[in-house]
């Protein structure tokens, strides 16, 4: 056979050997990728727990679980679980003490009407750090709920000018580092701030917003942070809602209120937990907001976290991350296999059509856009005016309006030394790290989506293991980075990992953010129907072909909406790109923010306007681009 004829067939039968195994090639990368970056770092803090002088011990679980700081009440159930008359004696106790009243109250003190006020008295109850820390939240999650679904609702529904920039935006919030929203917040609640500029127009105010309910505050800043994560998830599949189903519905009788009911809201209820569980994830392990706004009299296990490492106490910090990350695991467990079961986040060929948000003026005083308009100045509150307030900081001082916070940047930019931190390098940074977690992020995610889907129940627990990054103490994070990767480990035969710079702030930017991509791709994954891949592959079609040919067309919209949240996670990551930046020029724009905070807060508030303007852009360009993918 000539040459020329066998070089192409062995060509061909690589590529068929690639094709048949690629995906199993890059299972067994991004499952090194996940053991590098992520366990072993993890590992080396977490060993500080279970070792004591180089021998095995569980006594660092055993004091902090029977210690009432940490679990109130439950410490002396851990004390002695055997004593089941004893703790059902305290419980029956305590729910005797309970008491419920009704009573006329004014609780409006301008109205001077009574109002029938039912109060529920209760003993005091222990909830100790961890339960104060599920308390807040709790609350948080709420919070963010609340305001994440009217604004996913009015963005899946309504058209309107700007609604497509708007839904790009939303995600801002969410990249901003937490030490920048907690100056917004004091720039628009605080006893000078914003909004009681506005109110001492009518003559209200000033208000003490933070000091006198900083728990309040706290909630407020977390739902800030996540209700656009919830309204991120919720709109994608309000967006899926199979209108066929709807109109069936109404075609048999229902009412428009029967019909969301029973079709539309199942078919949201998995999006709408998906952000619920993240949300409650992510306030559960809060620190930088509580430590600015709350301080220590408002400490989470996270903020403790960090007060024992800070105080050089690591068996403790390790001992708390531990049950911190296993807490969380229990609940994205839970999660996932209530999600295997769902089949709400089907994607629909026929989604419902959007409606002019305002068609004409007597359509905008019906109850429903009057509501609408209500929630708005909600959000023009919550969301624009921390934002805008950070801006006009930037801007203004004591005296009035200055530019020279900007003009210290490109000052700092034009005549800075090498060593110092510079603005432009800061954006290239950001924008270089966002793209390149892309790259590594989505294939991460995809890969995983994939395995855990295919592998039925079975997957959930390895589904599990992967949303480690999530459940995981983001200053335990930092510590193991330092301590294994950056400082180096050593293996057998000599060998020894050590990994810095700008490839570790990206795979450990890859490592933070593949969870969203696997989040919002799993569920559309698993709804496909099982038939077309199974007439592909009778067809002829390999595994790998029925794949990239069907499959990932069919759930593009989730890997739009992953690589975003991938994008979103990079740009605003700080806790690992700290410590890996650390004497290098590979700084990002939030280690910018955090470096010039420690001269004066005006360059800083500059640094992170341009982080929240470079940002902005990004979105826009990013769903513009990808939301052709999108239906």
């Amino acid at each position: 056979m000539p040459t020329t004829r066998r070089f192409p067939a062995a060509f061909d039968r690589v590529l068929n050997w690639l094709e048949q195994r690629l995906l199993w090639l890059a299972a067994i990368v991004t499952g090194a990728v996940l053991v590098v970056m992520l366990y072993l770092p993890v590992g080396v803090v977490f060993v500080e727990a279970i070792l004591e002088d180089g021998a095995p011990t569980l006594g660092h679980f055993a004091e902090v679980l029977t210690d009432p700081f940490y679990f109130g009440a439950l410490a002396d159930v851990f004390a002695d679980p055997l004593a089941v008359g004893t703790h059902l004696g305290s419980l029956a106790g305590w729910l005797g003490a309970v008491s419920l009243s009704v009573s006329l109250e004014y609780p409006v003190p301008v109205v001077d009407v009574p109002v029938p006020w039912i109060a529920l008295e209760t003993p005091g109850v222990r909830m100790g750090l961890f339960g104060f820390t599920a308390y807040q939240a709790g609350l948080s999650t709420i919070a963010s709920l609340a305001l994440g679904l009217p604004a996913a609702y009015v963005l899946a529904n309504y058209e309107f000018y700007g609604r497509r920039t708007l839904r790009s935006l939303t995600i801002v919030p969410f990249v901003l580092p937490g030490i920048m929203v907690a100056v917004g917040f004091y720039a628009m609640f605080g006893r000078t701030g914003t909004l009681n500029s506005i109110l001492s127009v009518v003559g209200l105010g000033p208000f003490a917003f933070i000091e006198a309910n900083p728990l309040a505050i706290v909630v407020v800043a977390h739902a800030f942070y996540n209700a656009p994560l919830v309204a991120r998830i919720t709109v994608a599949a309000w967006e899926s809602v199979d209108r066929r189903a709807v109109e069936t519905a109404r075609s048999l009788g229902a009412n428009e209120r029967r019909a969301f009911r029973d079709v539309v809201v199942p078919q949201l209820t998995p999006a709408i937990f998906t952000g619920a569980l993240l949300t409650f994830i992510f306030t559960f392990m809060t620190f930088p907001i509580v430590l600015a706004l709350g301080g220590l009299g408002l400490a989470t296990v996270e903020v403790w976290i960090y007060d024992r490492i800070q105080r050089l106490d690591y068996a403790e910090a390790a001992t708390l991350a531990i049950l911190e990350t296993l807490l969380s695991l229990g609940l994205t467990y839970a999660y996932l296999r209530y999600e295997s079961a769902q089949t709400g986040f089907a994607q629909s060929a026929s989604s419902s059509p959007k409606e002019p948000l305002f068609p004409d003026l007597r359509t905008t005083f019906t109850p429903k856009r009057l509501a609408v308009v209500a929630y708005g100045l909600v959000a023009l509150v919550v969301f624009a005016g921390p934002l805008a307030s950070l801006v006009a900081g930037s801007v203004t001082d004591g005296g009035g309006f200055t530019l020279r916070n900007y003009a210290f940047l490109l000052e700092r930019q034009l005549e800075g030394a090498s060593f110092q931190t510079l603005p432009l390098p800061a954006i290239r940074n950001s924008l270089l790290f966002g793209f390149a977690t892309l790259l590594v992020a989505v294939p991460m995610g995809v890969v995983i989506s994939v395995l855990t889907v295919r592998a039925g129940r079975s997957g959930t627990v390895v589904d599990t293991l992967a949303m480690l990054p999530l459940a995981v103490s983001g200053i335990v994070f930092g510590i193991g980075l330092l301590q294994g990767l950056v400082f180096g480990v050593s293996l057998p035969g000599g060998w020894r990992i050590q990994i810095t710079g700008a490839v570790a702030i990206v795979i450990a930017h890859a490592v933070a953010a593949y969870p969203f991509v696997t989040r919002t791709v799993s569920p559309l994954l698993s709804s496909l129907d099982p038939a077309m891949v199974e007439s592909a592959r009778a067809l002829g079609a390999s595994r790998y072909r029925a794949l990239v040919d069907i499959e990932l067309p069919l759930v593009a919209s989730g890997i739009v909406a992953g690589a975003a949240f991938a994008f979103a996670i990079s740009i605003g990551e700080f806790s690992s790109t700290v410590i890996l930046a650390s004497g290098s020029d590979s700084y990002t724009m939030p280690v910018a923010v955090e470096r010039y905070l420690g001269r004066r807060s005006g360059p800083a508030i500059a640094m992170g306007t341009l982080l929240l303007l470079v940002t902005a852009a990004s979105f826009v360009v990013i769903d513009r681009v990808g939301g052709r993918y999108e239906l």
